[in-house]
Parts: C-alpha cells; structure tokens; sequence
C-alpha cells in the first residue's frame, strides 16, 4: 500500500497540471498517465503470482490488498490476468481474490468466474465450487459449468457435493444434455444403483435424440450391473439406428456421425425389432446382410458396433446365458461383422460357464482356421474348464499356451483337481508355470497346497517316520512361502494342515498346531472355527484317541464355541468306540436341543455303540423312535454285530424289514448275509437268499424287473465274457452290475436258471411270516 499511494498522488496532480496544456499534449500527457498505473498493477500482479509460487501466501495477500485500494482505477478485464498469474497455483486465494474484487464493487465478466470455478474443481475443493455457483444471484452459470463439476465429483468419488450440485440444477432448472447424462450414468454405476441408472435410461430415450455413443455407454453400463435384459435393449437400439445412419457415411466424414446431441431419430422399442430379435436358429436361416461389410466408410461405425456386442456377450458369460451370447455371434455374422478376437473370447467364456470345455474347444478350432492367436485370457478360462472336468492332460496344456496372465484362478483350479485326482506331481508343473508368469499365490493356493503335499504316505499306507520327516520339511517350506509373500493361515489352510498331520499319524504335533490356532482364532466367528475343531476331533477318533477327543471338545466348549451336527456325529461316534451309550444319548438330546435334528449318519454313529453290546433291542428301538427313514448304511452296521454275534434270527428280521421298507439292499449287505449263513453251515439258504437279494438289488418293484428281465437274462446267460459287457453298461450303477455277476455266478454253480419271483422262494416266505414273532422277541412296537 505505501508504494501505490505516492503514485496514484502524483498521478492525480499530473493530471491536474495537464488540464492546463493544450488538448494535444493532454492527450500524449493521458497515456503515458495510463502506461504507468497499468505497469504498476501488472507489476504487483506478477509479483503475486511469484509469492505465491514460492508458497509465500501471506506476502501474496498483502498484495493483494494493496491492489484492491486502487480498484477505482481497475477494469473487468484487468483481473483476466490476475486470475490467469494465480488460479492454477492456488484455487482458495483465487477464490479469496474474487470475493475482495466483488466487496469492492468491481463487475468481474464471466471469464473470470470461470477460471476461479475450474481451479477450484481442479484443486478439489468441491464444496467451495458448489457455494460459488449458487452464492451470486448476479451470476448465471451455465450448463456446461454444472457438468464439469459433476464429473469432478464422480471422478474424486464425492457424491455428496455431486447430490449438492444435481440438487441446485434443479433450482436453476438447468435441465440436462447428453454429457449431463452420461456424467449421472457414471455415478449410478459407481453406486451400483440399478433402479437409477434404469431411470436415466427411460428418461433419456423418451426425452432426448439418440447418439450412438451415448447409447454405448448405457450398454457398458448394464452390462457392469450385470443387466443383461436392459443392455441387449440398448444393444438392439444401437442396431437400428446404425441401419436408419447409413445416409451418413456416405455423405459425411467418417466420425462426424458418432456423436450426435440434436438431430430426433425415432428408434423402435424391443417388441418392434422383428427381424433384429429372431431366435438363434432363424437367424442361421435368414440370409446375412451385406451392409456392414460392404459400405466403404463404416470403419468407426463397425468398431463400435463390434465393442457393443462384445461388452454384452462378456455380461453373458458373467450370468451364464450361453444361448443368448450364441444368438449375439449369430446377429453380428448377419449384420455383416466379423467377430474379433474379444468376441470369440466373450463366447468361449459364456459357454465354458454352462457347459462343458469341448464346446469352448470347437471355438478355439474356429479362432485358429481364421489364422489368429486366442487371448491369453481365452486359454486361462478353456484350462479353467478343463480342470473343472478334470481333464488334467488338456488343462496343462492350455496353460502352459499362456504368454502373460496376472489371474491366478485357472492355476488355483488346476491345483484343485491334481488333488482330486489325486496327482501332486502334475501339480508342480502348475506352480513352475505360475513362477515363470510372476503370478504371486494366494490364501487359496496355499489351502491347495497344504491338501497335496503336507502328506506323502496317506491315504495308501501309514505314516511312518521318514514319511512324517518328509511331511514336516514339506509343511515348513509351504509356511516359509506363506511368510515371504505376507499371507497368515485362516481356518481353511489350518484345517487342511491338521489333517494332513493326522493322516500321517503325527497326532502330538496336530493338537500342537490346534492349540497354536485357538489363539489365532481367538476373535473370529464360529461357523469358521468349527471346521477346524471336527478335522482334529475326527482325526483323534479315527486314532481311537477318545480321552484326547473329549478333552479337545471340552476346551471348545469352554471357549464358548457352539457344536454343530457335523460334530456331534464325531463324538457320538467317539463314545460308540468306548461303548458308551449312555454319553451317546446325553449328546442325542443336546444336539435337539441345540435345534439339530437326527440323521442317519448320526443315527449309524450311535447304532455303532450299541451293536458292540449287542444290544439289537435297543439299536431298533432307537430306529424307531428317531422319526427318520434309515438307509442301507445304517442296517448294515445293524447287520454286521448280528453276524459277529451270530444272531440269525436279527439278520433276518433286518432284512424281512428292509425289504418292507423297500430299501435296497447294496453289496455289503450281500456280502455279510451270505458269508452268515455260510459260517453256520447253511450253504443252499446262503446261494438262495444270495438270489433273492440280488434280484432286490436290480429293483424291489416286480413290474420294473420285469420289464428288463430279457436284456438281465442275456447278460446272465450269455457264453461270450459278459462280466465286461456288464460293467461298460450300467456303469452309473455298480449294484445293478454287481447283482447281474452274482446271478450269473449262482446259475453257474447251481446249474439252474435263475427265478425272477424272488417273493415267492421259500426263503422269503419264512422271513415274512417268522417277522412278527422275531419283533415281539425283541420287545419291538413297530411291525
């Protein structure tokens, strides 16, 4: 201020001693008057701008004050270059400045509010440019201005100054274009609003011309909502106007028809699209239109189209609609369009997803005729497919295809089914591959590896200790891993390591590890821990380890982790192998209370402390009472303690029973009646009631028996090898196959053809009518 005071006081009594000259000299006198105020501003407005440069912004505002004194000398247009020197070094004091310039009075023109409002939003300083557009009723801004500070909230993630500055257009009554449209497009996707983005849509379509850009957008938009209804609408609207502006690539510039916010083109709805919208196999019949490929200047156009039904074809494979993304190639091969090599990946994906990796193979066929390479993206969801189907030979192979991936799925899913098969080998092929892509592991492969590799001997044979050495080595070099990669266990991993341990028989060293993930584990929920206490519950039973068992099950109690079925099941089994019934029904009624009802695996497990007392009354009493259909599984074990215990009369009334029920019977209940009547001495009972079980194996309906008694008795009967015959035909059903051997076995060695009226044999009769008498033994109600 002290250094404009003196000149505007020499400048004033300049310009009183010019009145006194002649109007020539006023007039050179006025501008060199002129020359030197406005070098005096400029000069304080550069050095603003350094100060503030050099971050010297207290220095800067007295500058700025000092300038202000003088605002009775100052213009519009002088603070143009004010704004230019200091918005973009700093938007508050351009802010600051032009609030002092409107205290003082001074009509700033709209290029000034314009460059103050976009430093703002370039600063980030949202909120003070949503108070800026609505604090000066003097100033209107203008559409544009809204949309460039909606597009900064969307891209800063501020929607709540974005709800600010929609809700004041809606003050001014701004209405809306197309870049208004597509900014609000981009905030409803952000917010994974549906409903909304729904709405812009039928606003947009019903209020506005039609632009193919914009229509792109609202395809790409569904289709990351996963809409796939609403984007093949707008993929369909796309279509039909790219027909009706087929005058434009003729007559204009090849891009100046891609983006148009004026021109009204009606469009017709879904239900008019006759031709567009015909079935898959019409459209194979329909003869292709030659217009895309033949028109001269539809580059553009035909990329966009292309990327259109790419993006949706990519959303089918996302929600499994293979039929529609085969219509989809289909339509573009009609319309003229090649498909690319993103097209054929969206259609490999989609049907790989529904169904099985041959179908993706045809297309990759299809991709290779044409001369071209497939994605790597194409051959990780081909490998995918192929580990899914278990096919290892040919999901190694498409993986090691890959060049460059950074998705670690197909090789997580090629682990997985090395381990289903069975195979840990292979597997290692798998993680060389991944090391060479640079893929980095994690949680889910390390449960994998834990399940392939934590255990060398099991399932085939015992542990021993050089295999429990090598286990341990093993173990020690997957966490080592886990380590250097910044990945801690979770309950899968753990589960997966007790139980390898157990396997190996290293059960000192797995309640070690449990008690390590207790207090790992010590603030998660329960439905995550309890997996991991019935691996190592199940493991200590397996051992006959029952004391270690219930000391494990107290400890979780007492953490105050609830049991679930699974693990009732485990300890009733546990209490079965010290032959403790009275335990086994105390957690019967425990499990009710807890809200669990009874299964036949749990009811097998209580069965199993019961026959070893052999105490067949109560085991049936127990059957009946549990309000469940039992299964084959569980009057096996019923079975077994009859025939250890060589109570005739109990295998009997089982299997009279049985066939009442109409449970059929399976192998082992073969297997353990003949070989009982066999032991006792009874060989002709033991082939007849083989026959009559077998033929119950085949069906416990008589009328389904007969319906294929002639293909059973010429599988039987015949001379040529027909055990093979046998099994390649009811492959998915091993008891038929083993019922029609045993048949054939019986009427070799009994040298008579078989009956197929098993009922009636003397056998069954004396089943049926010694039943009653057996059940009143047994003190059973139930008949």
């Amino acid at each position: 201020m002290w250094r404009l005071c003196p000149s505007l006081k020499s400048l004033a009594c300049s310009f009183a001693e010019c009145q006194a000259l002649p109007n020539g000299r006023k007039h050179a006198f006025g501008l060199e008057a002129f020359r030197f105020f406005w070098s005096s501003n400029e000069k304080i407005q550069s050095e603003i701008a350094e100060l503030l440069k050099s971050g010297e912004r207290t220095r800067a505002s007295l500058h700025l004050i000092e300038l202000s004194t003088a605002s009775q000398g100052l213009r519009t247009r002088d603070f143009v270059s004010i704004f230019k020197f200091i918005a973009n070094n700093d938007p508050l004091f351009a802010l600051a400045t032009w609030k002092t310039a409107r205290e003082k009075n001074i009509q700033l023109d709209g290029k000034c509010f314009l460059l103050t409002f976009e430093a703002l939003c370039g600063g980030g300083y949202l909120k003070e440019a949503v108070n800026m557009l609505g604090e000066d009723p003097e100033i209107h801004p203008s559409l544009p201005s809204y949309n460039h500070l909606l597009r900064t909230c969307i891209q800063m993630n501020s929607l709540i100054v974005a709800n600010e500055c929609l809700n004041l257009m809606e003050q001014q009554c701004m209405g809306k274009n197309t870049e208004t449209y597509s900014i609000l497009l981009e905030r409803a996707v952000m917010q994974k609003d549906l409903q909304t983005t729904r709405q812009i849509w039928q606003h947009y379509i019903r209020n506005h011309g039609l632009s193919l850009i914009t229509l792109q957008k609202f395809v790409r938009s569904f289709t990351m909502l996963r809409d796939l209804e609403s984007a093949y609408l707008a993929l369909q609207h796309i279509v039909a106007l790219s027909l009706q502006l087929k005058f434009y690539t003729a007559k204009y510039a090849e891009n100046s028809w891609l983006v148009d916010t004026t021109v009204e083109i009606p469009i017709p709805f879904l239900d008019e699209f006759s031709q567009i919208q015909k079935p898959a196999a019409e459209l194979k019949k329909s003869g292709p239109m030659s217009y895309f490929s033949t028109q001269p200047t539809n580059q553009p156009l035909k990329k966009l189209l292309r990327s259109s039904f790419n993006d949706v074809i990519y959303a089918c494979s996302d929600s499994r609609n293979d039929l529609l993304a085969e219509g989809l190639v289909l339509q573009m091969k009609n319309l003229g369009l090649a498909p690319s090599l993103g097209t054929y990946d969206g259609l490999i994906k989609a049907l790989v997803s529904v169904r099985s990796f041959h179908h993706g193979i045809e297309v990759l066929k299809i991709i290779k005729q044409n001369g071209l390479r497939p994605y790597n993206s194409t051959l990780a969801a081909l490998s995918a497919s192929c580990s899914r189907g278990l096919q290892l030979d040919l999901a190694q192979m498409f993986l090691f295809q890959i060049s460059k991936y950074f998705r670690i799925y197909p090789f997580n899913l090629f682990l997985k089914a090395c381990d289903t098969m069975g195979q840990p080998d292979r597997a290692l092929h798998g993680l060389f591959k991944m090391k060479h892509l640079g893929i980095k592991p994690n949680i889910r492969t390390y449960e994998l590896l834990f399940s392939l590799f934590a255990n060398v001997n099991a399932p085939y044979e015992k542990g021993n200790r050089i295999s429990q050495d090598v286990a341990l080595k093993r173990i020690n070099a997957i966490e080592m891993d886990m380590k250097r990669h910044g990945i801690q266990h979770n309950h899968h991993t753990i589960k997966n390591l007790l139980k390898a341990l157990g396997m190996e028989g290293m059960l000192e060293k797995m309640a070690q590890r449990l008690e390590v993930a207790e207090r790992q584990f010590l603030y998660t929920t329960d439905h995550e821990v309890i997996d991991v206490y019935n691996t190592a519950l199940h493991m200590l039973v397996e051992a006959n380890m029952c004391g270690k068992a219930i000391e494990v099950f107290n400890r979780m109690a007492s953490c105050g982790i609830s049991p679930n079925a699974t693990t009732y099941g485990i300890m009733i089994d546990c209490c079965g192998i010290m032959t403790c019934s009275h335990s086994a029904y105390a957690l019967i009624s425990q499990m009710i209370r807890h809200g669990y009802c009874l299964n036949s695996v749990i009811l097998t497990a209580a069965i199993k402390g019961l026959k070893r007392h052999g105490d067949f009354a109560e085991a049936l009493k127990l059957v009946n009472s549990a309000g469940i259909q039992p299964d084959v599984v569980l009057y096996n074990e019923i079975l077994l303690a009859a025939v250890i215990k060589k109570r005739l009369d109990v295998i009997e009334m089982i299997l009279e029973r049985m066939h009442r029920e109409k449970i059929q019977p399976d192998s082992k209940t073969c297997t353990l009646v003949f070989n009982a009547y066999v032991y006792m001495g009874f060989l002709n009972t033991a082939m007849e009631a083989l026959q009559v079980l077998c033929m119950r194996m085949l069906s416990e309906d008589d009328d389904i028996r007969e319906e294929y008694r002639l293909q059973y008795e010429n599988l039987i009967m015949d001379e040529e090898e027909p055990e093979s015959r046998m099994l390649e035909i009811f492959d998915d059903s091993p008891n038929i196959s083993i019922g029609l051997l045993c048949l054939r076995w019986c009427a070799i060695l009994m040298a008579s053809p078989v009956s197929w009226t098993p009922n009636q044999t003397q056998w069954a009769k004396e089943l049926s009518n010694h039943y009653a008498s057996t059940c009143l033994n047994l003190n059973l109600t139930r008949s």
